[in-house]
């Protein structure tokens, strides 16, 4: 496996307005290391320990205590598969859906609204996009319960 193939250039993003919409859930301090092709956020806190920050259910959840034992958990088991999510990446390749610079795949359906992790219910999206559209609608879900039915209205705000 190279890990660049599951990765993306995220060196000429702009953070500060990326995560904009995620300061309810992000801790105040961090440095981003890695983005899989799904824009899920790979980060170190100040104590330097890795967590990750998915897009298909809004969650930050601690990885491992250091960058080195990250690398190793990396190995074992499925992890690789699930957090670089390589056969879907995969599979969306040689399905032709490639990504350019600034850009992430993205649910349709996101898997928490029951959507699936197939080819058809991904589409390619700009991570500056994803990133402030998720943010605002998984901070409304946050204290939701399961199985409560939801709608969501996407739209311009209107100035005046």
């Amino acid at each position: 496996m190279n890990l660049h193939d599951y990765i993306i250039d995220h060196s000429s993003f702009d953070w500060q307005k990326l995560v904009a919409n995620w300061h309810w859930r992000l801790p105040p301090q961090f440095t981003t290391w890695l983005v899989n092709r799904f824009g899920d956020l790979f980060l170190k806190t100040d104590d330097g320990k890795i967590h990750v920050l998915r897009l298909d259910d809004g969650s930050l959840r601690c990885l491992a205590a250091s960058r080195d034992q990250f690398c190793d958990l990396l190995d074992q088991g499925n992890n690789a598969n699930d957090w670089l999510m390589i056969p879907l990446v995969d599979r969306l390749v040689a399905a032709g859906k490639t990504l350019r610079q600034g850009e992430c795949y993205a649910f349709v359906q996101i898997p928490i609204l029951g959507g699936d992790y197939v080819v058809e219910n991904i589409v390619v999206r700009t991570a500056e996009f994803q990133f402030a559209a998720l943010g605002l609608m998984f901070e409304q879900l946050e204290d939701v319960p399961d199985g409560t039915n939801v709608t969501f209205r996407i739209g311009n705000k209107k100035s005046g």
